[in-house]
């Protein structure tokens, strides 16, 4: 590992059949390989709209000052901006709906069923960096498509929180899976330290099978899970601003707050 960029992987895996790729030089947001809103049943398409922009073939998705908080009802202040590959909803006022982060989540604006692309295993490759101000948190996670409440766990191949710190020696990087409401899956989550700078280019990578799931940071084997969702799981790729009690704030939020991803590409074994 190394805290300078990592380069790009070659395209071709051998053993592998590419499935899903947007390496984002369009310059535009390709409607029909992402939705731009988060979790939107629990708030609404507006309120939880993304705001992101394009440069040098990267999707930048943003925090800016002007963002109001996307569910602040049941989320405070919390800001975000999100990109999914697909929604479910239950209807209007019930609580059927995908990761409901609160028992007091309802459905609030009913959302049409979408697979955008919702893969049942394969192997899903991220370049991007994040950043360190701890007011923020990037990530790259991957949900149950939770047309079933138990269809419901997390596979997260990269987490940023700004507040554990790191440079340009050392980033703590968030990884690991999370049962929400699957009874088959144990929390299997972890924090660890790694002498690369995640404010800059690094790959990370999860290769997912019936007989579980291995974790890859700049392709090297960070550690392997026997467990594995059996069932269809959607991207989301986020960058959050959570407000830091006093005592804890290190630093003021930065505008724009930016996550950088250079290409995401899912491929499936042959």
């Amino acid at each position: 590992m190394s805290s300078y960029d990592f380069p790009r992987n070659d395209k071709n895996k051998p053993g592998y059949s590419l499935v899903f790729e947007d390496d984002f030089d369009s310059g535009d947001l390709d409607r029909s390989k992402w939705l731009p809103y988060y979790l939107p049943q629990w708030s609404s398409r507006e309120k939880s709209k993304a705001n992101y922009r394009f440069k040098e073939s990267q999707l930048v998705l943003q925090i800016t000052e002007d963002q109001e908080p996307w569910c602040p009802e049941l989320d405070g202040g919390i800001k975000v901006s999100n990109l999914q590959t697909g929604v479910y909803s239950g209807p209007l006022d019930s609580e059927r709906g995908q990761h409901r982060f609160s028992k007091n989540c309802l459905v609030r604006e009913e959302q049409a069923e979408e697979h955008l692309f919702t893969p049942h295993y394969g192997y899903v490759e991220l370049r991007a960096k994040g950043l360190h101000n701890a007011n923020n948190v990037c990530a790259f996670w991957m949900i149950g498509f939770e047309d079933r409440p138990e269809r419901s766990a997390e596979i997260c191949p990269f987490e940023l929180k700004g507040w554990n710190g790191g440079g340009e020696e050392t980033s703590t990087i968030g990884f690991g899976l999370h049962p929400f409401g699957d009874p088959t899956i144990e929390n299997e989550f972890f924090e660890r330290e790694f002498p690369i700078d995640a404010s800059r280019f690094h790959v990370y990578a999860v290769d997912w099978t019936a007989q579980g799931i291995s974790f890859y940071i700049d392709n090297e084997l960070i550690h392997h899970s026997k467990q594995s969702p059996n069932y269809p799981m959607q991207l989301m790729l986020n960058v959050y601003e959570i407000p830091r009690p006093e005592s804890l704030a290190k630093q003021a939020p930065e505008y724009p707050s930016e996550f950088h991803i250079d290409y995401i590409r899912c491929y499936r074994k042959e």
